[in-house]
């Protein structure tokens, strides 16, 4: 795992997130995370080609999923499918503490019997954005008990191997229970046009945007992109822009010697004043107090 990236949602050039494995040899990260209003991992929507899995340990929290927000508290799980726009949220003052499992389905393929059968028939279901797991659902505990487990022996390929396939059983039976499985296939054009629109920002971060451009990399109206924005990320597309612009600030903070004023030209910001007011709105500390703040 690098440090210089723990706590940034680091992105692909297709905007994708490039999930920060364990062991580079293996597509898992499991983490004991934890999580409160302002750090630079919340609400940051994202979508990679693993699935994300997150148990709730202590407090509450939520996860936006495709822009529904899920409510999540002690003992709760969710599954959220590959590919799906998310993000984590706080929901009070409070710390919630959780354990996250980030995986790439692709380990379950020990055959392409399993892989048709029981593997592409969840991740490709757009039907299936993501699972929750609560105190009515009988699996809750089941999928507690597993997710809890996995942070002792998240350097161990062959554990956590054992471990999805658990999870995936239940993943399996709690869809077929809820018919998701027999339903037909339909294209959300809505989430194409965003991760569109969110390459585009993510590309262009540093230059001049406007909303016409934001709207035209998605191939929509702005009125359609203004509602596409609000659906997924309960704001407008300019303001992901801002928020966006300012996690690189925070990164460049973290990860160079870059003066304020370098770091304001290099992510869009007319000015570091006007950058460090930004920054501190949003992470209630200045630029140079979250510099010197050790990564936890």
């Amino acid at each position: 795992m690098r440090k210089e990236i723990l706590g940034l949602i680091v992105k692909r050039e297709d905007g994708s997130e490039e999930v920060n494995y364990d062991d580079p040899s293996f597509p898992s990260y499991i983490y004991d995370g934890w999580i409160k209003p302002n750090v630079t991992w919340e609400k940051v929507p994202h979508f990679h080609e693993d699935i994300e899995i997150v148990t709730v340990k202590t407090g509450k929290m939520a996860y936006c999923v495709n822009g529904k927000v899920i409510h999540l508290y002690a003992g709760d799980t969710i599954f959220v499918n590959s590919n799906q726009i998310h993000y984590s949220m706080a929901t009070d003052t409070e710390t919630a503490t959780y354990v996250i499992f980030v995986v790439n389905p692709s380990i379950l393929n020990s055959s392409v019997a399993v892989e048709l059968k029981a593997v592409l028939p969840i991740i490709n279901n757009p039907n299936l954005p993501y699972l929750r797991f609560r105190n009515i659902n009988e699996n809750t505990k089941d999928m507690y008990r597993i997710v809890v487990s996995l942070p002792d022996i998240r350097r161990d390929p062959f554990q956590v191997t054992k471990k999805l396939f658990e999870i995936w059983e239940i993943i399996l039976h709690q869809s077929t229970t809820y018919g998701i499985l027999d339903e037909d296939m339909q294209a959300d054009m809505h989430t194409k046009a965003f991760k569109a629109m969110m390459y585009y920002i993510q590309q262009q971060y540093h230059n001049p945007i406007t909303l016409e451009d934001i709207s035209q990399s998605g191939n929509v109206s702005k009125s359609l992109c203004n509602r596409i924005f609000h659906k997924y990320v309960g704001g407008s597309p300019i303001s992901y822009l801002v928020d966006f612009r300012l996690r690189k600030v925070a990164e460049y903070l973290r990860t160079t010697k870059l003066s304020l004023s370098e770091i304001a030209q290099k992510t869009g910001f007319n000015g570091a004043s006007y950058m460090a007011e930004m920054f501190k709105r949003a992470f209630g500390v200045s630029p140079m107090a979250y510099r010197k703040t050790p990564l936890e």
